[in-house]
C-alpha cells in the first residue's frame, strides 16, 4: 500500500504513540517524526526545560513545529498528547494528513509509563485522570480512526492498517 499523506497519530501521553509509529514507518517505509523529538532538536532544551516557562509557551512552540513538520509528507507523525488543546494546530495537521487516535486505557498507561519523566504528569495519577477528562472528547472529534490499544504494538499496527486500506 503507498500513502500519500500523513499519517498523525494523537492521544493521551504513554498511549503508545513512538513506539507505534516507529513500527508504522518501518512497515510503509515512510519518515517517523516524534513532534516532542524535533521541539527538543529544534530548541535544545528538554520537555521539562520548556515547561518551566509554562505550559503556554510549549505550546506556542508545539505549534511552530506541527506547521513546521506537517509540511513534509508523507510520513508518519506522532503528536504530543496536548497537541489537540488547540485546533489550529489540528486543522494543520488534517490538511494533508490522516488522524488515528490511539486509545489506551489510564490504568495500562499507568503499568507501562514512567510518569515522572512526562511533564505533565508528574505530579501523580490524579493528573493523568484530569488531562484524560479534558482531552478525550477531543480525540475522539478529531479523529479520522480510533484505534484501542490494549495489545501488543503489533495488535495496535495491524488495526491502523487495517484502518488505512478503507481509506
Amino acid at each position: 500500500m503507498k500513502l500519500n499523506k500523513n499519517i498523525v497519530l494523537i492521544g493521551m501521553p504513554g498511549c503508545g504513540k513512538s513506539t507505534i509509529g516507529k513500527e508504522l514507518a518501518k512497515e510503509f517505509n515512510m519518515n517517523f517524526c516524534d513532534i516532542d523529538e524535533y521541539i527538543v532538536e529544534k530548541t535544545g532544551e528538554s520537555i521539562p526545560e520548556i515547561f518551566k516557562n509554562g505550559e503556554a509557551q510549549f505550546r506556542q512552540i508545539e505549534s511552530e513545529a506541527v506547521n513546521e513538520v506537517s509540511k513534509r509528507y508523507p510520513q508518519i507523525i506522532a503528536t504530543g498528547g496536548g497537541v489537540v488543546k488547540n485546533s489550529e494546530n489540528i486543522k494543520v495537521l488534517q490538511y494533508n494528513g490522516i488522524i488515528i487516535f490511539i486509545n489506551r486505557s489510564i490504568q495500562k498507561i499507568f503499568t507501562d509509563v514512567d510518569i515522572f519523566s512526562r511533564p505533565l504528569l508528574i505530579s501523580g495519577k490524579e493528573k493523568l485522570y484530569k488531562l484524560y477528562d479534558e482531552r478525550y472528547h477531543l480525540y475522539e472529534k478529531y479523529c479520522d480512526y480510533e484505534v484501542i490499544n490494549d495489545g501488543s504494538v503489533k495488535d495496535a499496527k495491524e488495526k491502523i492498517i487495517s484502518h488505512l486500506k478503507e481509506f
